[in-house]
């Protein structure tokens, strides 16, 4: 007898979350199957919350997504919401360039909101920055408030408030504040969106 996720992870929430993994990779349901060893029709059967999958399936289906187990079905986290309240958010300060993390840093999370404030004349992608993003990851970026300037693979793109830039962030790129006063922006960056 097969041995079932057990009953207080329900089908529809793990089928959603295949459907949305599989998609955050662009991956076709036969794409999945052939990556995983899961029929294309048991892969749509799960998504739709028909069936719930075995836990054999399931780490096929999660090793498919190159995942843990334990990723694909949230048994490593102890709540389905993450709150971050301001008065708690990590702060980074180095060189003039202020870095707050808006998401917590959860395993297997494919995305992250960081809000930047970034001194006049100032520049990221200092000394003490991190590095360039991880292969096949994308960047959007809002300017909420000032000016910036988006240096990416030699070409600049100068956004004023409210104008928006989506990006690969794993080509070398950094931002520049040609104005006299602070700019704040906003950017999410998704790890493996996009194909290498």
């Amino acid at each position: 007898m097969a041995v079932t996720i057990s009953e207080n992870v329900r089908a529809n929430p793990v089928g959603r979350r295949v459907r949305a993994l599989r998609e955050a990779h662009g991956l076709s349901l036969r794409d999945l199957a052939g990556r995983s060893g899961v029929s294309a029709p048991m892969l749509s059967q799960v998504e739709r919350g028909e069936t719930s999958p075995t836990i054999a399936v399931a780490q096929r289906i999660a090793a498919g997504l190159d995942l843990p187990l334990s990723t694909l079905l949230r048994l490593d986290e102890r709540q389905h919401v993450a709150l971050v309240r301001k008065a708690n958010r990590r702060t980074e300060r180095r060189d003039g360039h202020v870095v707050q993390e808006l998401t917590q840093t959860v395993p297997g999370e494919r995305a992250a909101v960081t809000v930047h404030t970034l001194r006049p004349d100032g520049r990221t992608g200092g000394a003490h920055d991190r590095p360039v993003h991880a292969p096949g990851s994308r960047e959007t970026v809002v300017v909420q408030t000032g000016r910036l300037t988006l240096v990416i693979d030699e070409e600049r793109h100068v956004l004023g408030e409210g104008d928006a830039v989506t990006f690969d962030a794993d080509l070398p790129h950094h931002f520049e504040n040609p104005s006299r006063r602070a700019a704040i922006f906003l950017a999410v960056v998704t790890a493996g969106l996009r194909a290498t």
